[in-house]
């Protein structure tokens, strides 16, 4: 792609509108990652620039509301970290046809939690959050999920919610503001190992980080006003999407 001040403009325009849906559910990368007219590696990884704007933007949204639950912190990022640091490590080792088919799975099986378990990912309210310590099974859930997010990114944001509700019982909110937490973890692993190799467009970046943070804050604004049954809803139909998304890449 030749990039003009449009084009940039119009990158821009599409990481808000991909924030703000991440910010919510996720798979909003799909929206922007083919759109940059990259390489693919080099799209992957310019993305995650982006990401990282995202999820720091969103985070700071979620805890101005009240939303960001830390007593567990250093528990959940351990297994998302060292997950993230072995996904991104094997970018090089995996077949992209073989990624392709993990990310058709895996949001096959979130579309069909959602539809038919959805309160695995949005608890009645008054559900008691549990402790890492106290769960062994979100430490291997969870270590899957940054092995997922560190190697491809593209809905994981539905594996992070379907990891921390299903597994903590945190509220839809609180979920999400965990999921960014988590985001943050991962991706800055991932980020290392793709300066490592120089597959990074900066200038795209710092375009794509501009549109993810006012994408965010809309997408908190939007999620703390929203119904715990439409942010359900808005999940299963962006679950569909990103399947959809799946089988055409």
């Amino acid at each position: 792609m030749d990039f003009n001040l449009l084009s940039m403009f119009g990158i821009a325009f599409l990481a808000l509108i991909a924030g703000a849906i991440n910010t919510i559910a996720g798979a909003g990368s799909n929206l922007v990652v083919p759109a940059l007219g990259l390489p693919a590696e080099i799209a992957n990884a310019t993305n995650r620039v982006g990401i990282i704007a995202q999820s720091s933007s969103a985070l700071a949204g979620f805890k101005h509301y009240g939303k960001f639950d830390t007593s567990d912190l250093g528990l959940i990022l351990i297994p998302i970290i060292l997950g993230g640091l072995a996904g991104a490590s094997a970018i090089a080792n995996i077949n992209s046809q073989y990624v392709k088919f993990v990310i058709l799975g895996a949001m096959i099986l979130m579309a069909c939690i959602t539809y038919f378990k959805p309160q695995t990912v949005v608890p009645p309210e008054g559900t008691p959050i549990k402790k890492m310590r106290n769960t062994p099974l979100a430490w291997p859930v969870l270590f899957f999920v940054g092995f997922y997010g560190g190697l491809v990114q593209a809905g994981v944001g539905f594996l992070l919610i379907g990891a921390i509700a299903g597994n903590l019982r945190y509220d839809i909110l609180k979920t999400n503001a965990l999921k960014h937490l988590c985001m943050l973890g991962f991706t800055f692993m991932s980020l290392a190992v793709f300066i490592w190799y120089d597959l990074i467009n900066w200038l795209i970046g710092l375009v794509l980080s501009v549109g993810y943070i006012i994408g965010a804050q809309i997408g908190v604004k939007l999620a703390v006003k929203a119904s715990p049954s439409s942010i359900k809803t808005f999940l299963f139909y962006m679950t569909i999407v990103a399947c959809v998304a799946a089988l055409i890449s």
